[in-house]
């Protein structure tokens, strides 16, 4: 099991990554930025700009890594912060602060970045810190499965 000193210090090397990605890396071309009609966009009807992906794209690919890419995003939230908050049962916690901190970045993308805020981002990470949620149970359960037997040296 690791050390909650090390799992800290992967969650603070994730967050910065997360804050990297999201508010200042590439704007993906969502976004029409301060030329576009009113600058600032939004999507507040769900499922609404995933079924424009997949139609509109050029390619197959697109819509796969952007999809995949906002719920991949978020998987470590989930499989790191209940280690850190001792909330190892806490399906509904994780994925509220996986909700939160989502749309939190929506909301800064929204006001200081011109960029579009997403409903559809906001399920699609709240989707990601749940699955990683699930995934730290998985681990949870087959630590739990496996004996460890100590060999001693005579």
């Amino acid at each position: 099991m690791r050390s909650i000193s090390g799992v800290r210090v992967l969650f603070y090397i994730y967050i910065i990554a997360l804050i990297y990605l999201t508010l200042f890396a590439w704007n993906y071309g969502a976004s029409l930025g301060e030329a576009g009609p009113g600058g600032r966009n939004y999507n507040l009807i769900p499922l609404r700009s995933i079924y424009r992906i997949s139609i509109f794209s050029d390619s197959i690919i697109d819509p796969f890594k952007i999809l995949i890419g906002n719920i991949i995003l978020f998987i470590p939230l989930g499989y790191l912060l209940p280690q850190l908050l001792k909330a190892k049962k806490r399906f509904i916690l994780i994925t509220l602060y996986g909700f939160l901190t989502s749309m939190t970045i929506e909301l800064l993308q929204f006001t200081f970045l011109y960029r579009v805020a997403d409903v559809d981002d906001l399920i699609l990470n709240t989707l990601g810190a749940s699955i990683g949620f699930g995934m730290y149970q998985c681990q949870r359960l087959m630590n739990r499965r496996i004996i460890f037997f100590q060999v001693k040296k005579r």
